[in-house]
Parts: C-alpha cells; structure tokens; sequence
C-alpha cells in the first residue's frame, strides 16, 4: 500500500517522497490512519519500525485542518526520554511539514543548553513543541509556555522515560494537560509499569503491535568476535580498517571507557568522536552532525544514546562491551537495519562476558554466530 491510500494530505505526501520513500513500514500503515480518526494510540514498535514518521506525520495532517493565525497555542506536544531523540523527532516535524501552507510552527526543548534561548523561541506560540519532560516543566514554571490548549500528546519511548525516573514529571505534566485530548503512546516494551500508565491515561486505545517483544530486526546480520578484554580495542582497529568500515556506532559501558577508546582510534589514524552524558550538548551535536555528513567514521557512545541516534542507513553497529541490560542490547543493534535497510551489529566478548552473551541469546531467542581472528584469540 502506498502513502497516498493512508488519508494524508498533497503536501504531506510531496514531502514523503521528498525525503525518498514510496512504501510506509507496517507500523505507519496501521498508525496513521488510526491517528487520523481521532482515536489513542497504543503501539508497541521496537526501534527501527519508523515509528517517529507514524505518529509526526498524521499530527501535520490534523493539527493543518485548523489556522489559529498569529495566536499559536501547543496543540501537540510530544515528549521524549533524551535530548538526541527530541532533536531526532524536531527534525522529522520539520522534513514533513516543509510544503505544508500556512506552515505550522514546532520547537524542540531540552535540558543541557541554556534556557533562554528555548524562552525567547517559544514566544508568539509554537503549534508543535517536542521537549524531554524536565525542560518543559522549568519552561513552565518561568510561564514561557502554556499546556492548556493540547489537544495531542505523544509519549514516544515511554518505557524508556520509566526506566529514566520520569514518571513524576510525566504525572505533573499531564495534570496541566486538557482532560480531553487525544493521546498516542509508544513503547518497546510493555513492563507493570507501563500498563498502568496507559490504563491511567488512555480511552479505549487502538493497539497496535508490529514486532515480536525484544526481537531484533530480521534486516540485522547478528555477529560475535571472542577477544581477550585486552584486544578489544586492537582488534575493533582491525576490523574497521581492514572491512573498510566507514561508518561505525560503538557503544561502551562507560564515559571514561568511550573516551579511552577515542582518543586510541584517532591515534590509529581513525576518525572519532565520543558521546555521552558529560559532553555538552553542543559537542554532542556537533559530533552526531559529523558523524552524519562521513567526516567521523566512528562514533563511541554510552547508552544514553542508544536510542536517540536515528541514521536512515547506519551499516554498522558495534558492542565494544556487552550492556547490563539485555534489552539494551536490542536497542543497541537497532541503530541497524532500520526501516527495511541491511545492517551489521557485531559484539566484541571477552571470557567474562559469556554469561551476558547466553542471556541475550536467550532474550532474542537466537544462537549468535561467534568468530575469532588470528591473533585477537580469547584468553
């Protein structure tokens, strides 16, 4: 089924195939049409599924239906666990409503960054705001913007906002929201906590489900190297350079871990960056836009980018350690392999991560294919 059969309008449309797609993913052919009527929304979608065009793109179409002129309450607010993915779906509001007239106007907020700047954006209103929930109650408390005009609430990751401690500030923030309203919710997985969340604020949802619970996409080459804890880093140098990676996301335990690695790559004449919670928000973005445009080959990061990353054809994603999570490993490798694209994610274990391995495995319900390489050997 192509876009133009889902109900969106010309221009929505335009911009789709602007942007180089014809085909929607199984989740935005059952998304968009049940956003378009009006209804909740309760979809389970790993990362990868296209998620973000499902939910930003019906929001262009309704929230156009009406021109509120100079006067621009927030009529949609999407909330999001971190500041990457909020940039990510900014960008996303923005490619889709490019042809749209009259434009409808969206700002991102996020911690990170001074607050000013954010206040002086939102004045004379803003149709679509995307924020991370702290921000958007310091904005509130400073009266730089207000919520009682909402009209359409996203909570994207919102299992992700759980495991962050965000439930407190999610609570306050739909206490300033308008009892009626439509609300979309998208999550992973669904854990205790998050049933009683959509039980508490969703009305007779349509559910959606698109994927099997921590599966990994079928589009991902799943592969494991077994190293010595003392090769990683010699061996993670041999296979870039002699694969000839030339964009590769490695993720890392650790902040001074994913430092440690940077600075060895770029010694190995390997371009790279780091990015995690203690850079600023402006070297992180910096480093993601390098990344992007191929001047980085490699991007080292920590789990607080797992999900915020969002590259249309990432080809590779590495486990320089395997997470404590084994759901996080699903996140990881699902930088890859988005949206119907091919992608490699290759784990790099040492003896000591063998228990770790086998609970992914029993997670995934997958037998990885393991390799070793002359001189890199398993102590």
């Amino acid at each position: 089924m192509p876009f133009s059969n889902l109900g969106l309008s010309e221009a929505l449309i335009k911009a789709i195939a602007d942007s180089g797609y014809t085909t929607p993913t199984p989740i935005q052919s059952k998304a968009i049409p049940a956003v378009l009527t009006g209804r909740d929304l309760l979809a389970a979608a790993q990362t990868g599924t296209g998620k973000t065009a499902g939910f930003t793109l019906p929001i262009l179409h309704r929230l156009a239906q009406t021109d509120y002129g100079r006067n621009r309450p927030v009529r949609a607010l999407i909330l999001t666990p971190t500041r990457e993915l909020a940039a990510q779906v900014a960008e996303s509001v923005a490619k889709y409503g490019a042809h749209q007239q009259p434009r409808l106007k969206s700002e991102v907020v996020f911690g990170g960054v001074k607050i000013n700047p954010q206040m002086m954006r939102l004045r004379g209103g803003v149709d679509i705001l995307t924020a991370t929930p702290g921000r958007l109650l310091d904005l509130v408390s400073q009266n730089a913007v207000k919520l009682d005009k909402v009209e359409m609430l996203v909570l994207d990751e919102a299992d992700r906002m759980l495991d962050m401690g965000f439930i407190k500030d999610i609570r306050k923030i739909l206490a300033m929201l308008p009892k009626k309203r439509q609300n979309l919710l998208f999550s992973a997985t669904f854990s205790a906590d998050i049933r009683k969340l959509t039980g508490d604020l969703l009305v007779d949802p349509v559910k959606i489900e698109v994927a099997v619970e921590n599966a990994a996409a079928e589009t991902i080459e799943q592969r494991v190297y077994t190293v010595s804890k003392t090769a990683k880093t010699a061996l993670l140098t041999h296979l870039v350079k002699t694969k000839d990676w030339q964009q590769v996301l490695v993720f890392t335990s650790t902040k001074h871990g994913a430092n440690k690695l940077t600075e060895k790559l770029n010694t190995a004449n390997i371009r790279a960056a780091a990015i995690h919670g203690n850079k600023s928000q402006g070297a992180r973005t910096s480093a993601l836009a390098g990344f992007k445009a191929g001047d980085i080959r490699v991007l080292v990061a920590t789990d607080v980018a797992a999900r915020g990353i969002d590259i249309a054809q990432l080809p590779h994603v590495v486990n320089f350690e395997l997470p404590r999570s084994s759901a996080d490993y699903v996140h990881r490798i699902g930088r890859t392999g988005r949206a119907g694209q091919n992608g490699q994610a290759v784990s790099l274990v040492s003896q000591d991560e063998y228990q770790a391995l086998r609970l992914v495995e029993k997670l995934i319900g997958l037998q990885i294919p393991r390799e070793q390489i002359d001189g890199f050997a398993a102590a």
